[in-house]
């Protein structure tokens, strides 16, 4: 039987205005210090957009080191923007990073929006509507990459995929695995495609999660609702995240899959403070660093003091998120840092209580 287990309570570091080591000496911290979750973002230029003039790094490289800086957390990516990579190269990656991590990594997939830095790297950044199909195929392709199983379920039931519609498990063909054979997908799409191919070694323990990010109710939440095994929502408020988390619980009902089989985590801005003083500063900060972007932040962002933060994140976890995330971009406060980590996590584990089954889809198997 599986334990059951309090809100996870987790990191997603923006790996911007870093130096290499301290990033590192970062993960490592969060790792010793019952962080739940680390994850980066996937972007050339940092966010908020300032022209391309602070210092990033690449996530999928970013990512291989944190696998091998760290030994406890749950790692990923919220999220790699499809257009950025070859689904099929990008599912490759990601299970070598897993292998890397000792089965930790956990694959997170989005629909982008940075369209300053695309231009400036030579990429595709085409209107929202064909980067969502982008999305849906990408998800329909490496969805049997790294879940076999649950993917050739779906065919065996005859799902379809998302709007573009299709053959089956939504236009990708998953063939073999028996008698020592590997499974072989096919998949034909307008953006995408595979042609009977093998992914091996397949995830360290079988299968890896996939999470679906954005906040779309027409398009990106029906997705998560017949692709995914996680889904992620960003800056939003408590409000907010309970009404898309309805969403989402009746697309899939929409098409019989319990709602449960999806975990739920939502990104919140770190603007907290060690003290009043310093929650007004970090407050300040905000306004500058977002601008006219500032009031929208806000409404997603965890502020005040500690004793403050612990009630507006229980407001999250009782408007159903599993995971809580508080996204760091530096310059930040450690103090700060250290008050989440003395009072917060604490408290919000005591009163959250359990919430749910422990264990991804990529978890050792049990005797």
């Amino acid at each position: 039987m599986l334990a059951e287990v309090t809100t996870l309570l987790g990191a997603h570091v923006g790996q911007q205005n870093f130096e290499i080591d301290e990033m590192r000496a970062l993960w490592r911290w969060l790792d010793a210090n019952g962080f739940d979750w680390i994850s980066a973002w996937d972007h050339l230029y940092e966010a908020p957009p300032a022209g391309g003039t602070v210092p990033h790094f690449e996530a999928v490289a970013t990512l291989a080191a944190m696998a091998t800086d760290t030994t406890n957390a749950r790692l990923g990516c919220l999220v790699f923007y499809v257009g950025y990579r070859n689904p099929g190269l990008l599912a490759k990656a990601a299970i070598t990073i897993d292998h890397l991590a000792g089965g930790r990594f956990e694959l997170g997939i989005g629909g982008g929006w940075h369209e300053w830095e695309a231009a400036a790297y030579g990429y595709d950044f085409p209107p929202v509507g064909r980067r969502l199909d982008m999305l849906d195929e990408a998800a329909r392709l490496i969805g049997p990459l790294i879940n076999a199983t649950r993917f050739a379920d779906l065919q065996s039931a005859g799902e379809s995929g998302g709007e573009s519609g299709g053959g089956p498990v939504g236009g990708a063909t998953v063939s073999g695995g028996d008698g020592g054979e590997p499974t072989r997908t096919s998949f034909s799409g307008e953006y995408f495609r595979l042609e009977d191919a093998s992914c091996l070694p397949p995830p360290l323990y079988g299968t890896m999660p996939l999470w679906i990010g954005g906040v779309g109710e027409k398009r990106t939440l029906p997705m998560a609702a017949r692709y995914a095994d996680g889904w992620n929502a960003a800056y939003v408020s408590a409000e907010q995240f309970r009404h898309l988390g309805s969403v989402l619980s009746a697309r899939c009902e929409d098409i019989g899959r319990p709602p449960d089989d999806i975990e739920r985590s939502v990104n919140l801005v770190f603007a907290m403070g060690a003290d009043q003083a310093g929650a007004e500063r970090v407050s300040a900060e905000l306004a500058e660093q977002w601008g006219p972007m500032v009031e929208r932040i806000r409404g997603g962002a965890l502020t005040g003091t500690p004793e403050q933060a612990v009630d507006q994140v229980m407001a999250y976890v009782d408007a159903g998120a599993d995971m809580v995330n508080v996204a760091l971009r530096a310059p930040f406060d450690q103090e700060a840092l250290d008050g989440y980590r003395e009072v917060v996590m604490p408290r919000v584990r005591a009163d959250a209580g359990p919430k749910r089954p422990e264990g991804g889809s990529n978890e050792p198997p049990s005797d």
